[in-house]
């Protein structure tokens, strides 16, 4: 990362260097000019320019693989993964501009009209996390541009160069300037500069993507100046696992889930419930498909997983598999760790009185916790202070609902692993995960202001002084 403060701003709308909070809220402005000849650009325009956005990021996968790669350690799979991802969030972002259509309500009396108007609410302010960083930097744009706002991306200081050249990107589609802005910050100045912008009057709505406890500032600072937000932070997702399942599939949808991307999802399946006598045999299949599977730095070889963000990360992770080890846990596979390279590792019998079972992990083990029934998995399930993703895995699909009904997460897959993104759909969590969803029609909630514009077809004075008299 690039530490001068000085020549910030290039003409295509991109930050050249890490911003301080004069340069920060200068990019702030400038989104706010741009704000209204966005706000009435044409819906079918606004339509077209999200297309050709989705379009730019699929011709420019190599370059964003090769940042990534860099500057996160990201594998190949993931990133393209993220990308997939990421041009469907502007599909999805396309296809909410019709729906910002006026609503009219005629009176009964025919005496007049009700306009139920949706109405961007200015400049959006999104802070996306280094772990999906294609996918979650797009999301935290798309949807407020397609209902007419302008948007300042906070980096962060992980993937400054990712997320500075999704914006381009996404400019290079022919956004008019100031639509879109990113700022990167140094580490040292990244409180002040958010602080800065979430106070900035121009910005209206914060969407923030990112860990519980920084959730918890954010939420603080747009408390203070009374600003609505929308919060997905950490998560600690079960997966259950009934006497009843498919075994094969459950295996694959735990390995998927602990493992992808090292673990450093917020969906990521930190704790596998193996119900009854299942466990053993579960556990054999969990095995065989970790086996499959082996990390290393991508920019010295091409493995199915890359490393983690860095070092510290994963002495901690190992650090979390030692602390559960030491009170009775069983380490089965994996765990070695070289540098930032962790191996997948497989550990069961993990217990409450355990770090592992209680800390979000956010790295690549499998976490067995072996319950009597299903009602033991639900109540060990919502034992968390998190509630953003659970899955279940069983033949019976009325129970497996019932199950779900119970469970204390925004999300659950049944039949399917923890990691799974559908723009078209809510996202989001509870308790400690956040408040607020991405996607689908939420995003029409989320990112405008509703309001009644009531409408009489003629003015008559003594119907309005019987209010009086």
């Amino acid at each position: 990362m690039l530490k001068s403060p000085d020549q910030f701003l290039r003409a295509d709308g991109v930050s050249a260097s890490t911003a301080g909070i004069a340069q920060a809220e200068d990019t702030a402005n400038r989104a706010a000019r741009a704000f209204w000849s966005w706000a009435q650009t044409p819906a079918e325009e606004r339509r077209d320019l999200l297309e050709a956005m989705a379009v730019r990021l699929g011709e420019n996968r190599e370059r964003l693989e090769t940042l990534a790669a860099t500057e996160v350690g990201a594998a190949k799979p993931w990133i393209d993964f993220n990308i997939d991802v990421a041009q469907a969030h502007l599909r999805q972002a396309r296809d909410l501009v019709p729906l910002m259509a006026d609503q009219v309500v005629e009176n009964t009396d025919g005496s007049g009209r009700s306009i139920l108007r949706r109405q961007p609410v200015g400049v959006v302010l999104g802070f996306a996390p280094w772990n999906a960083p294609i996918t979650l930097a797009v999301r935290a744009v798309a949807a407020p541009m397609a209902c007419g706002n302008s948007v300042v991306l906070k980096a962060s200081e992980h993937c400054p160069q990712t997320h500075r050249a999704v914006i381009e990107i996404l400019n290079s589609a022919g956004l008019p300037e100031g639509v879109a802005t990113v700022v990167d910050t140094a580490p040292e100045d990244s409180v002040g500069v958010a602080r800065a912008l979430i106070h900035h009057p121009a910005v209206r709505r914060i969407n923030f993507t990112g860990s519980t406890r920084v959730g918890r500032l954010v939420a603080e600072e747009a408390g203070k100046a009374v600003k609505r937000c929308v919060l997905e932070l950490s998560g600690k997702a079960p997966l259950i696992v009934l006497e009843d399942a498919d075994l094969d599939a459950a295996a694959a949808a735990a390995a998927v889930g602990a493992f992808f991307n090292q673990g450093q999802v917020c969906m990521s399946t930190e704790r596998i419930l193996a119900v009854g006598d299942i466990g053993d045999p579960f556990v054999e299949r969990l095995l065989a498909q970790t086996r499959k599977l082996h990390a290393a730095d991508p920019k010295v070889e091409q493995a199915p997983l890359g490393r983690m963000i860095n070092a510290e990360a994963a002495a901690r992770v190992r650090g979390l598999i030692d602390d559960a080890v030491s009170k009775g846990a069983r380490l089965l596979l994996g765990g070695e760790v070289d540098g930032a390279v962790m191996q997948p590792a497989v550990v069961d019998g993990v217990t409450s009185n355990m770090r592992l079972y209680h800390e979000e992990s956010f790295g690549p083990v499998a976490s067995v916790i072996r319950v009597r029934d299903a009602e033991e998995a639900v109540s060990v399930a919502n034992d968390t202070e998190f509630g953003l993703a659970a899955a279940i895995f069983g033949k019976d699909a009325d129970r497996c609902l019932d199950l779900a009904t119970r469970l204390e997460t925004g999300i659950c897959q049944i039949n399917g692993p923890t990691i799974h993104d559908d723009p078209s759909m809510p996202f989001g969590g509870v308790k400690s995960s956040g408040y607020g969803r991405f996607g689908g029609l939420t995003a029409l909630d989320e990112f405008t202001d509703l309001r009644w514009i009531s409408q009489r077809f003629d003015a008559d004075a003594a119907r309005i002084e019987k209010c009086l008299f």
